[in-house]
């Protein structure tokens, strides 16, 4: 390993969990805001992909939550399972609703609208990640 990757690996160090914390954080934002599951997932897997530019393939790929098959699976569920309370009210599949969240001084609106993001965004995360973190580790030169 050359300075260079080493730099880029003491750099990752403070970028990868600073990468996913934005990528969170557009996530919530995204129901009110630009932004939301695609996006944050789309930085999610800008996140990984650093990770295996600069370290490998292997160590991103240790660094998903889940194996990026299964991390796809359960983004297409919570997706999916979002559309239920709707046609459990009588309403159309997908038909997200609203509720308030009682707290101390104020109420907390919430919605199934965020598992609908969440869904997408693991979904993003499992799918594209894993396409780019396989192509990233065929072109890769045996260390």
């Amino acid at each position: 390993m050359g300075p260079r990757a080493l730099l880029a690996e003491v750099f990752l160090r403070v970028l990868h969990p600073a990468l996913l914390l934005a990528s969170l954080w557009i996530l919530l934002r995204g129901h009110n805001a630009p932004g939301g599951g695609f996006i944050g997932g789309l930085l999610a897997v800008a996140a990984s992909a650093a990770v295996a530019l600069a370290v490998s393939a292997a160590e991103a790929r240790r660094r998903l939550p889940l194996p990026p098959e299964r991390l796809t699976a359960l983004g297409v569920l919570a997706a999916l399972l979002s559309g239920l309370p709707g046609v459990i009210a009588g309403q159309p599949f997908l038909t997200h609703l609203w509720f308030s969240v009682p707290l101390a001084v104020t109420e907390l609106p919430l919605s199934t609208v965020i598992v609908f993001d969440l869904g997408v965004y693991l979904a993003v995360w499992g799918a594209v990640g894993g396409f780019c973190l396989s192509l990233l580790a065929a072109v890769e030169e045996p260390r």
